[in-house]
């Protein structure tokens, strides 16, 4: 599925899927196999040894909207077609049908695929609500960075340095709060490509306390460096420390070998502060998600 990511990515990166880039997939493996395995269903097609396509079905579950309300999420699909190969979307579909065949159905489509869109249409997928949560991919190049600057009292670490897994899930968990990430998902996290603990980035109070974190994964072959997940502590916000975090950030990634770094936030009016914060440090919008839906 990451070796698509970066065939896409080559060849069309705004064609990348919605929660398909190479970060966005080792996040979401690493940090929620242990939990979530059991609602996942993949399936990925080949021809001889190299991938052209690939569905991931998340099943219908309970999820946590906050930390008193949970609301029941229909079957979602996420996927991926070769941008030379755009038929076997209706395959991919047809097979989603056949897993979930009584229960309400979700997927995402790029705005600009509109080969994509027409094929969605004619499954029977219809648009979702408008104002309801939508994503966009963001892109800038590392050519000419800000420099970060830090209030005292604070300073920048990597997982290099810091080597403390439950400290860095801590960060975590209090900037996602409710979060259910555990230490064993974290060194799952570690454990999945391309993690790297120098492009693990966190800032440290003089307190001890973690304020700030993102990770860093870096797509070699085509010199693209994403963050995600990225979050402040809710005690610590609108300081600029996830400002001064993404510029840090930025530099690494292009002392690494970047030409470019991408990140994904929701786009909608309801959700505006992730997108600020991107945009304040030089990202402008690639491609942004549209949402289908289909009773």
């Amino acid at each position: 599925m990451q070796s698509l990511a970066q065939e896409v990515w080559r060849l069309r990166p705004e064609l990348i899927a919605c929660e398909g880039t190479m970060g966005e997939l080792a996040w979401a493996w690493g940090a929620g196999n242990r939990k979530d395995a059991q609602n996942w269903n993949a399936r990925v097609w080949f021809d001889g040894d190299t991938p052209l396509a690939w569905g991931w079905i998340y099943a219908p579950m309970s999820i946590i909207v906050s930390e008193s309300e949970r609301r029941m999420q229909p079957a979602s699909l996420a996927w991926q077609v070769h941008p030379d190969r755009p038929p076997l979307l209706d395959d991919v579909l047809d097979w989603f049908d056949t897993q979930v065949p009584d229960n309400d159905r979700e997927t995402s489509v790029r705005q600009c695929d509109t080969d994509a869109r027409a094929r969605i249409d004619r499954h029977g997928y219809v648009r979702d609500d408008p104002n309801a949560p939508w994503g966009m991919l963001n892109m800038r190049d590392l050519r000419e960075i800000e420099e970060p600057r830090l209030p005292p009292g604070y300073r920048f670490l990597t997982m290099r340095e810091l080597d403390d897994v439950p400290r860095r899930v801590e960060a975590h968990r209090v900037a996602w709060a409710p979060s259910s990430l555990t230490t064993e998902a974290y060194e799952d996290t570690m454990r999945t490509p391309p993690y790297r603990d120098d492009l693990d980035f966190a800032i440290e109070a003089d307190t001890g306390i973690l304020v700030a974190s993102a990770i860093g994964w870096f797509d070699e072959a085509n010199a693209v460096a994403e963050f995600e997940p990225v979050g402040t502590h809710p005690d610590y916000r609108q300081r600029g420390l996830g400002r001064s975090l993404l510029l840090s950030g930025m530099q690494r990634f292009r002392d690494a070998g970047a030409t470019h770094a991408i990140v994904g936030c929701r786009g909608d009016a309801n959700y505006p502060i992730p997108k600020k914060l991107y945009r304040s440090v030089g990202f402008t919008e690639l491609t942004r998600e549209l949402r289908y839906v289909k009773a």
